[in-house]
């Protein structure tokens, strides 16, 4: 190919191309002023703050532990009430059931004469009347009236083979015995009663001395 035909060719081409822009300048950052350090002023009125900060702390911390005194002292006083409270009401209990059973041991002790008459009515009846229907009455009255004892907790006291207790025993005279110890019950006179550990009526009995050979 001839010279002039590539000039042809070449000059079509580099008409179309445009010419490069001159590369744009980055724009470079404007450099920012140094913040300005805090000066004395600034570092008292933060200094005051904190301070009034801390004289508030303390205030409430102070009423704190005196609230907390108070709390404490009336937890006290509310305990004490309460266990008074308790220790009242138990007496009060008390002094009821020791008023019911104090009457109840009265009306018993009225009630012991007749059920000593119905013992003494049986052990002196004639054997011809044993197993008459309205002898059979009478005794079931009497036994009628031995459980009402046993259900308010009375009991007969023990004489037999006992040694004599002015507590619980009242000697009606003082034998000689040589089958019996000094102090012994002989014999028993009346029936005694107990009601718990209150006695309600104390046993009549016959009571064992020295006999005159061994004085």
């Amino acid at each position: 190919m001839s010279e002039e035909k590539l000039e042809e060719a070449v000059k079509p081409l580099s008409e179309e191309m445009p010419e490069t822009e001159e590369a744009e300048e980055s724009p470079v950052p404007e450099e920012t002023p140094a913040e300005a350090e805090p000066g004395p002023e600034r570092d008292e009125g933060r200094d005051e703050e904190l301070a009034e900060e801390v004289d508030e702390l303390t205030a409430l911390r102070r009423e704190l532990e005196v609230q907390k005194a108070k709390a404490a002292e009336y937890l006290d006083g509310w305990q004490r009430a309460r266990a008074e409270f308790a220790n009242y009401k138990k007496r009060i209990e008390k002094e009821q059931e020791d008023m019911v059973k104090l009457a109840n041991g009265a009306l018993i002790t009225k009630l012991l004469p007749v059920i000593d008459d119905f013992e003494r009515a049986f052990q002196t009846l004639p054997p011809g009347l044993m197993g008459m229907t309205w002898l059979e009455g009478i005794a079931l009255i009497q036994r009628k009236l031995q459980m009402l004892l046993e259900q308010e907790g009375v009991t007969v006291i023990e004489t037999e083979g006992q040694t004599f207790d002015p507590t619980l025993h009242q000697a009606v005279t003082h034998e000689e015995s040589e089958e019996h110890e000094e102090g012994q019950i002989i014999g028993e006179v009346q029936k005694g009663y107990r009601m718990g550990d209150k006695v309600l009526r104390p046993s009549l009995v016959r009571v064992a001395k020295k006999t005159s050979d061994n004085e």
